[in-house]
């Protein structure tokens, strides 16, 4: 999924920028709102984080144009602005949430994930993806960014449900590293090895019954995963 972030603080963008590539998605940048119009008609993004107190062009204007070239345009404010009526008057607007700075980045995330959960809803016709996917002792649901362990809910990140569905696709097959890059990294994004391991770390945490003693996605030394 394509992201606009569209934010005059170049430390925040990056920030941001950090943050959403690494739970999986495509960045596009604007530092004003000119500009995020203008990326918005050339990237075709999915969704936009709006700050609102941009240069040449404030947040609520850009909402305003971008809706009306795509009304169903998912858009979450971000913003210093935090009284009621620049929620308000935010909302009111189309857009589908509200942040105020400063903000954690679990914070951005969990809602993030909420709103892509929306898309992928409405959406759920045109998709190919199962409603679920059986992965060892997992319930993956893709289109929700979860996963079931028995009765545990646990959140997935968009990096994480494309890493489970790849080794399940290609299951009791060793999925190199390189394969990994292909498809559940951006292109224009390649990792070094450290960080597919690092990521692959903090995803057994969350979906391993013994993270210490992994039984579903096991490591290939020197060559990449696989899951039995």
């Amino acid at each position: 999924m394509k992201v606009l972030i569209a934010e005059d603080d170049e430390g925040i963008r990056q920030g941001l920028k950090e943050v959403l590539e690494s739970e999986g998605y495509r960045v596009v940048e604007a530092a004003d709102g000119q500009e995020a119009l203008a990326k918005f008609d050339g990237e075709e993004p999915e969704l936009v984080l709006l700050d609102i107190m941009m240069p040449k062009m404030n947040g609520y204007d850009v909402c305003k144009a971008l809706l009306a070239r795509r009304p169903s345009l998912p858009v979450i404010f971000i913003s210093a602005k935090s009284e009621e009526i620049d929620r308000v008057v935010g909302l009111e607007l189309g857009a589908d949430d509200f942040i105020s700075k400063p903000f954690g980045v679990r914070e951005v995330v969990a809602r993030m994930r909420a709103v892509t959960r929306r898309i992928f809803k409405s959406k759920a016709p045109e998709r190919r993806e199962p409603e679920v996917v059986e992965v060892g002792h997992l319930r993956v649901f893709p289109q929700e960014l979860r996963a079931k362990r028995g009765d545990e809910l646990i959140d997935l990140s968009l990096r994480d449900v494309k890493i489970l569905l790849l080794l399940q696709r290609e299951k009791g097959r060793v999925v190199t590293r390189e394969m990994l890059f292909n498809e559940c990294w951006d292109m224009q994004y390649l990792p070094n090895s450290r960080t597919i391991d690092q990521h692959i770390s903090k995803l057994r945490k969350r979906v391993e019954l013994d993270p210490n003693n992994p039984t579903l996605i096991t490591t290939v030394h020197g060559v990449g995963y696989r899951i039995e």
